[in-house]
């Protein structure tokens, strides 16, 4: 049975100019010739988790990961209002990808990448094919404006009634028919910070309920940072109002360029969040990739799905002609 890799530190970090005023950090760890891994946190504004290097044997891959602009330990932080969000756009994030393998000297790499993380690999992969290797997605979202709208503008309230009732009551009585969306991104920029505070505090409480069933009856702990809830509820709406800045379904119609690239779609059955319909739809337009569907499992990406996603960093750990491993080949079996 896969079971998570012993944890493990960095050998090497940094930060990373990438324009407009952003430095990105970034940090390597696994072996320094192994073959290269990105790993692409969720969020937007989740950052990068250390649980997330587990998945990887470290003695075959060189795993990299990086928190996206205005989160995590890159800078300006989106936590403070004097951070301008107008240059952080998915466009901007795949450019921000480009430069760090171009820095660490990486030809081709193999991608995974988690909720938003999944929309953002798949907009890598589709602009870069000739760089991925392979893709691995888990709780797998596509970018289309009806998922949007499903998680923010009032569609999974079918099953979380209580949930977004009260999102929506902490709104302006004026605001609350309209885009919670739109409301809270005006909330969490007004110059009193008591305003904000409360939006924030109401924005992540929704964020909390819905990853797992039954839903969670208080906030992440995650969430119990204040820089860190901030950040993430300014950089999720400022995403999610512009609908990532992705053309409705044009990253189900631009996967014909994945016809050469292999791999795995990880999905809860029971995600609410990013529901297995969205895996589906991808899965038949890139044939190349195998959809697993974890029946006891939600968004959270829990014993079952690390057990899948350690699977699938094993099937694409480089061999040697004899079946072992090769980590200082790079290169895909």
């Amino acid at each position: 049975m896969a079971t998570l890799f012993p944890a493990i530190e960095p050998y090497a970090e940094g930060l990373l100019p990438v324009g407009d005023g952003n430095r990105i950090y970034w940090e390597t760890s696994g072996n320094p010739e192994g073959k290269p891994a990105v790993v692409l946190h969720g969020g937007p504004g989740s950052g990068r988790s250390p649980g997330q290097r587990r998945l990887f044997d470290p003695e075959a891959y060189r795993v990299v990961q990086f928190d996206q602009r205005g989160c995590g330990r890159s800078t300006p932080h989106a936590s403070t209002l004097e951070t301008d969000l107008k240059d952080n756009t998915t466009w901007k994030l795949i450019e921000d990808i480009e430069s760090l393998r171009e820095h660490l000297g990486v030809e081709r790499w193999l991608v995974l990448g988690g909720s938003w993380g999944s929309t953002l690999a798949l907009a890598y992969a589709e602009l870069h094919p000739g760089r991925v290797t392979e893709l691995i997605l888990f709780g797998v979202t596509t970018g289309r404006h009806s998922e949007f709208d499903w998680l923010f503008r009032g569609g999974v309230a079918i099953l979380f009634p209580e949930q977004w009732e009260r999102l929506r009551a902490a709104a302006p009585v004026d605001d609350r028919d309209g885009d919670l969306v739109e409301v809270y991104h005006r909330l969490l920029h007004d110059p009193d910070p008591d305003t904000r505070q409360r939006a924030v505090l109401e924005w992540c409480l929704w964020e909390s309920s819905t990853p797992e069933w039954p839903p969670a009856t208080g906030l992440s702990p995650r969430f119990e940072d204040a820089d860190y809830a901030m950040a993430f509820a300014r950089l999720v709406t400022h995403y999610v109002r512009h609908n990532a800045w992705v053309e409705d379904g044009a990253l189900l119609r631009g996967a014909t360029s994945l016809a050469d690239t292999p791999g795995v779609m990880v999905n809860g059955r029971h995600d609410y969040q990013a529901p297995v319909g969205n895996a589906l739809e991808l899965s038949r337009v890139w044939p190349q990739a195998e959809l697993i569907i974890v029946d006891n499992a939600g968004h959270a990406a829990n014993e079952a799905i690390a057990f899948e996603l350690v699977r699938a960093t094993g099937r694409f750990t480089p061999a040697t002609p004899d079946g072992g491993r090769d980590s200082e080949s790079g290169q895909s079996a």
